[in-house]
């Protein structure tokens, strides 16, 4: 059987990211995140974009020299096609539809989404068999999104619950820029978080109906109280950040879990895993341990580098849809929303 080379492209916001892997097994994941974000608070689009056109090639072209594989090798190209950055998602797409003209070979369009879910795919050896059974939840949780997903199959997946507003991610950054702590807000929630007492403050917990979630009334709650103590105490936020980050960790802890519960009691399903960004939550991963102590839940965490948006989930997902003969057009556009 001939060996199947796929090269993997993820540039949904700012990072840019290339993988390549040989018969489902990784051999090399090169990322370049972009710095230059911090002075603004938050992810500039224009910004993003100029500086995947100067990553791309050169990230591409590491991944391939690491992997010790010529571009002639390759048997398809897959990219992420959306949701994400428009401009940023261009940049991907375009280069992926001219080097796979060039060398003759198919495109694989990726869910971005789809690829933080079979992140817990990703292969480093032939003897890596920790993937999740089918079927599996996973609570997907962003900056952008928040989703309980029904996992029946690599191309069979099914959105149980959503956000309605906010996202969890985009909560803890929102809340960590109004506290003047930077960006981005989930690494520095996260460290500030551990030094803190989780219980000395407490944050409004939303009531919605079934599995979806919503954290616009969190960050709003957040918002007032730390006004109304800034009035009393101009330094407070520099007195209480690390109680601060604690509360309104495990108040966004406790939302997600709360509602993933509910998933596995209706289901039946307790082989769960988490994906996404905010998945490297250290508060998250040990709310995941607990629950799989107390409920018999059999948990499968992704490895700190998988958590972020880079290529080897989108390399893994494209090199299941490339068994499937699952191609794409060269005039499939980007899409920037689901």
């Amino acid at each position: 059987m001939q060996d199947i080379y796929i090269l993997g492209i993820e540039s949904s916001c700012d990072d840019t990211s290339a993988a390549v892997l040989k018969n489902g097994i990784l051999l090399s994941n090169v990322t370049a995140s972009q710095a230059v974000h911090e002075a603004y608070g938050g992810v500039v689009p224009e910004l993003a974009s100029r500086a995947h056109q100067q990553n791309i090639v050169p990230v591409v072209d590491q991944a391939l020299k690491r992997a010790g594989v010529e571009k002639e090798q390759l048997s398809a190209i897959a990219f992420t096609r959306g949701p994400g950055l428009m401009g940023s998602l261009l940049v991907g797409v375009s280069f992926a539809k001219g080097l796979a003209r060039a060398l003759g070979i198919p495109m694989v369009d990726v869910n971005h989404l789809h690829g933080h879910v079979l992140a817990h795919f990703i292969r480093e050896s032939e003897d890596d068999h920790s993937q999740p059974p089918f079927p599996f939840l996973c609570l997907l949780v962003s900056g952008g999104n928040s989703q309980i997903v029904k996992v029946n199959a690599y191309n069979d997946m099914e959105i149980l619950g959503q956000t309605i507003d906010d996202a969890a991610g985009e909560a803890i950054d929102k809340c960590s820029k109004v506290m003047g702590l930077g960006y981005p807000g989930g690494p520095i929630i996260d460290r500030l978080a551990r030094q803190g007492n989780p219980e000395a403050y407490q944050f409004a917990k939303p009531n919605i109906p079934g599995y979806d979630y919503s954290f616009s009334g969190l960050k709003t709650s957040f918002l007032y109280s730390l006004r109304d103590w800034l009035k009393d105490d101009p330094d407070f936020i520099e007195h209480h950040k690390e109680d601060l980050a604690a509360s309104l960790e495990k108040t966004i802890v406790d939302i997600l879990m709360k509602k993933l519960r509910l998933a596995v009691k209706d289901t039946g399903i307790k082989h769960v895993a988490v994906a996404g960004g905010v998945s490297a939550n250290n508060g998250l991963r040990n709310a995941f341990r607990d629950h799989a102590e107390r409920y018999g839940w059999t948990i499968y965490i992704p490895k700190f580098s998988y958590t972020t948006d880079n290529a080897a989930m989108i390399g893994i997902t494209g090199y299941y849809k490339f068994l499937d003969n699952d191609f794409c057009p060269i005039d499939a556009p980007a899409f920037a929303r689901m």
